[in-house]
């Protein structure tokens, strides 16, 4: 947590002029729209290899060297999958990012989760669906931050970090998508982060 990386972000706006519901605007519509663009980011074009000095495995926003556990925080967390038939898969970082991603996915171009017609109504557990896409995006920022984050400094994409973990928190604290307990081994972060306003 040192202060001259917690403290660098792309741009410095009113983060919580960004994450407020719009007059008139339905909170489904919102929380589909935000879902949406969060997921974007993780899924545009990496930095490119050649600027990362160890063995990679491109995903989304960061190349992840190839992590044998999908873990985060100094009480050792790892995650495992959950398959369709609820097995619970132990997995490296890469591959827990593409499942993570590819489910993701799967919700979003889903016309009877994400109804993208005028009209259309959001199903009934529609916002478990969103916490559960929060969550997934903020364990992969959580491992980034953990494991990666020297990596993502040296070629300087600190900042950029910085913002989208920033603005993915605050969005789910604002709308109650992520339980204290899912945030809680990286609070001290958190608070470094929104102490820069």
């Amino acid at each position: 947590l040192k202060q001259q990386y917690v403290c660098q972000r792309i741009p410095h706006v009113d983060m919580y002029a960004l994450i407020a519901l719009p007059p008139g605007v339905d909170k489904a519509e919102w929380l589909a729209s935000n879902t949406l663009s969060s997921f974007s980011v993780f899924i545009s074009p990496g930095v490119p290899s050649q600027y990362l000095p160890f063995k990679k495995h491109q995903v989304g926003i960061l190349l992840f060297p190839c992590c044998v556990n999908f873990s985060y925080a100094f009480v050792l967390r790892v995650y495992v999958w959950t398959d369709d038939h609820g097995r619970k898969l132990k997995c490296s970082a890469p591959l827990y990012f593409d499942y993570a991603m590819s489910y993701i996915q799967d919700l979003l171009t889903d016309e009877d989760v994400f109804p993208t017609k005028a009209g259309a109504e959001f199903p009934t557990g529609f916002v478990f669906m969103v916490q559960k896409v929060f969550l997934l995006l903020f364990r992969t920022m959580a491992h980034i931050y953990w494991s990666h984050y020297t990596q993502a400094q040296q070629v300087g994409l600190h900042p950029h970090l910085n913002t989208l973990f920033m603005h993915l928190t605050l969005f789910c604290r604002h709308h109650g998508l992520l339980d204290p307990e899912d945030t809680k081994p990286l609070q001290d972060l958190i608070t470094a982060l929104g102490r820069q306003g």
